[in-house]
């Protein structure tokens, strides 16, 4: 008897597939999530930091004069992408940011920003993307996820500049 998720022809091997035919990797995200997300910044021109539990990277958001800091993560069951652009936030904007975190949430139809305020100094705005660990996905297919999420933090912080002039 085969196992459930093989079947004759399914060269299987930890942590990755591959399928006859077929030359890309399907990796568990669980397991090689700091490998998919270093290739991915490898082949983009993005300052990085790594150190032991996550991946960070920066880059300029000309139109508000900031940088942009993504860093990639896990917690016990997700991969996180926490995106902020270091704006701390006064105390008379926090109604503002959190109209714009509820306009964009509601535009997007995929709540990904908040006024955010953990183990920080002051509220910041911050952008929040995650997949389950338990996801197998190759790296061309997290690649395109990757550049969405930065693609959407870039006009999310930019609109909240632009619009909102946080």
């Amino acid at each position: 008897m085969t196992a459930p998720d093989s079947y004759p022809g399914r060269d299987s091997y930890a942590g990755r597939d591959s399928y006859p035919g077929r030359n890309p990797e399907i990796y568990d995200l669980g397991t090689h999530w700091r490998q998919l997300v270093q290739n991915w910044v490898a082949r983009r021109n993005y300052h990085t930091v790594h150190d032991t539990v996550s991946v960070s990277l920066q880059f300029d958001l000309h139109e508000a004069g900031r940088m942009v800091t993504v860093r990639f993560m896990t917690t016990k069951k997700l991969l996180v992408a926490f995106a902020t652009d270091g704006n701390y936030l006064r105390q008379d904007q926090l109604a503002i940011a959190a109209a714009a975190s509820n306009a964009w949430n509601t535009e997007q139809l995929n709540p990904m920003l908040s006024v955010w305020d953990v183990r920080g100094p002051r509220p910041c705005l911050a952008g929040v993307c995650d997949l389950p660990l338990t996801c197998r996905i190759t790296q061309a297919d997290f690649d395109a996820l990757a550049n969405d999420w930065v693609d959407r933090a870039r006009q999310m912080f930019s609109r909240c500049h632009q619009v909102f002039k946080l």
